[in-house]
């Protein structure tokens, strides 16, 4: 993105979902549909290759790809930021090189998803990542998502030796995201997910923003545009209007992906297909989908 400043990152972005055709090859006109949507939303930012997009079951040929297509089809129009996925440090800096030369405006950097091992080996792991590149970095901290992560105090440590990791991408309750931003002195921009769950409390707290999947992300644009603007009533009412369907997918990674990759597609109108291993829907689930997708209506149309 021409231009662009880590210190301007705000607001809702989106982490593209990983969709497939009947043959659960990557649908390309479907990912591209998808950011479409995203943008109509009014999103601040496009994200993806994070846990929503899948990125354990993408072969490496295939995440170069979607950096490819996501940078493309954003086409400058809001920051792109890219997962790094990889479980060795060559592997990881093979997709860095590949995502600088994409046009990635920032990374998410996530700890390698083999073994668990101490706080200091993931530091001295990250750090030998971030010394490849001079992009803006996050760390992605979801310890109860992956199974892995760092303390607060951890990350304070890390950014002080890596002074491009200027960012965490966290995945947590919105009380140990108020305790990173206090040990961090609220020099570090903080970015939650779990799918919007505390969303207006995550603001409150200092968070810079969001970085959500994208079934319900016009409401999460529109809750935290009435926040900034001080329409706290309104904000809660978006809010309010989401939360039902959030927190029917945010059970765990594993029910999102086939349930809040359904409601997605039932707002959007686009059949959704898996990439086994995968959870499968219920008819009960089923139902639950349409229900909460008539509720929440059809996305913005696209320009």
């Amino acid at each position: 993105m021409r231009n662009f400043h880590v210190e301007d990152l705000h607001g809702i972005h989106a982490i593209l979902y990983a969709l497939f055709d009947g043959e659960e090859k990557l649908d390309r006109a479907a990912m591209r549909r998808q950011v479409e949507i995203c943008l109509a939303s009014g999103v601040h930012g496009m994200a993806a290759l994070g846990l929503a997009t899948e990125v354990s079951k993408l072969a490496e040929a295939e995440r170069m790809a979607v950096m490819d297509w996501v940078v493309e089809d954003t086409a400058g129009r809001v920051p792109v930021a890219l997962t790094i996925f990889g479980s060795s440090v060559e592997e990881q800096v093979r997709q860095v090189r590949h995502a600088e030369a994409a046009g990635a405006d920032w990374l998410i950097l996530q700890p390698p998803m083999v073994g668990q091992y101490s706080a200091a080996e993931y530091i001295r792991f990250f750090g030998r990542v971030a010394d490849k590149t001079s992009l803006p970095l996050a760390i992605q901290n979801a310890p109860a998502l992956m199974g892995r992560g760092l303390a607060a105090e951890d990350i304070r440590d890390l950014v002080r030796q890596h002074p491009n990791i200027r960012l965490v991408k966290g995945e947590g309750p919105v009380v140990d995201i108020a305790r990173l931003i206090e040990v961090t002195e609220r020099r570090l921009p903080v970015f939650n997910g779990r799918a919007g769950l505390e969303l207006l409390e995550n603001l409150r707290i200092g968070c810079r923003g969001l970085i959500l999947a994208p079934d319900s992300i016009d409401y999460a644009v529109r809750a935290y545009e009435f926040f900034c603007d001080g329409w706290d009533a309104h904000a809660e009412e978006e809010y309010r209007r989401m939360l039902p369907g959030v927190v029917f997918t945010m059970q765990g990674i594993e029910t999102l992906l086939c349930y809040g990759k359904r409601l997605f597609g039932e707002r959007a109108g686009m059949v959704i297909h898996d990439r086994g291993p995968a959870q499968r829907p219920t008819a009960a689930g089923i139902e639950m989908v349409a229900r909460y997708a008539a509720a929440m209506g059809g996305f913005p149309e696209e320009d």
